[in-house]
């Protein structure tokens, strides 16, 4: 399977059509095709249902269209890295991690990093802890921010000081929005917006169900979210109240929605995180020292 047939099936799954692909490469339409089907013989399953002027993917489709992006992907970030193996240091760095105001720290090593060696380029990727530690694990991210509780025997980590707020966005102009602090009996009888990862089962420790005591079960949970911006949309819509992390939501003067932090009070450390045995890229090594000289200055 040759690379470069990859990027072909992708551009006509982006495209949606043999046609529009085959401008956008410059190629032919029937070379297009034919090394499609070709692709398709090579796999031994159908991976477009065809019309006269679009495509729609199969599912075996889909899979391939995942999979493809996530090995050229790879690909481009190990052309970059080699590219980047000069005198003068620079390259990417992948960072991933979940809506936090500790993105803050990490964005002060970037300055600092960018008036010595402004070659180097960051990328951000945002998702829930599932997100990042599967892209960590396949080497698409250099590092991850994770939001505790989450499973760190896989990689080394440094503490990041300071912890986030747990609490509830909601519209100014809802009947809890008087209160100062919102208590688990509050939260019964309202709908709820939860992240997937506050609410996710499968950690030794949930602290979040802990905090609510014996009636979680009893939530009234109308939506999940991994993004905080699109859970914020929801509750200015009045779908209900968002149980989120402080500062990552609007909730200024001129918003229509407040933040009221949970009591008794529910905070969650954080961490970043990388894989044990990791080789980076002078640019990733190069980042990685300098978090780590903040850091730990930062914690004593």
């Amino acid at each position: 399977m040759e690379l470069r047939v990859l990027r072909y099936f992708l551009t006509v799954a982006r495209e949606g059509s043999i046609t529009g692909a085959a401008v956008f490469l410059h190629v032919t339409q029937p070379t297009l095709s034919r090394q499609l089907k070709d692709l398709e013989e090579e796999l031994g399953k159908k991976l477009f249902i065809r019309s006269s002027h679009s495509i729609i993917l199969t599912d075996d489709g889909m899979l391939l269209r995942k999979r493809a992006e996530e090995i050229v992907d790879m690909v481009d970030k190990l052309e970059a890295e080699f590219n980047s193996m000069e005198d003068t240091i620079g390259g990417d760095v992948y960072i991933g991690g979940g809506e936090t105001d500790a993105i803050r720290q990490i964005a002060q090593v970037v300055k600092e990093l960018q008036l010595r060696y402004p070659n180097i380029r960051y990328h951000l990727y945002s998702g829930n802890s599932d997100d990042v530690t599967e892209r960590l694990d396949k080497g698409l991210l250099d590092f991850g921010i994770l939001i505790q509780p989450a499973d760190l025997s896989k990689y080394n980590y440094i503490d990041i000081p300071g912890k986030d707020v747990w609490g509830v966005v909601m519209r100014k102009d809802s009947p809890l929005a008087f209160k100062d602090s919102i208590e688990a009996e509050d939260l019964l009888n309202v709908p709820v917006i939860c992240s997937r990862q506050a609410i996710k089962q499968t950690f030794s420790k949930n602290e979040f169900a802990d905090w609510f005591g014996e009636d979680f079960d009893k939530l009234n949970i109308v939506a999940t979210y991994n993004l905080a911006y699109n859970a914020s949309i929801m509750v200015e819509e009045g779908i209900g109240y968002a149980v989120v992390l402080d500062k990552i939501v609007n909730t200024s003067s001129d918003s229509n929605l407040c933040f009221k932090p949970l009591k008794p009070n529910l905070e969650s450390g954080l961490n970043i995180v990388w894989k044990k045995h990791q080789t980076f890229s002078a640019a990733a090594e190069t980042f990685l020292k300098e978090i780590q000289a903040k850091l730990s200055n930062s914690l004593n």
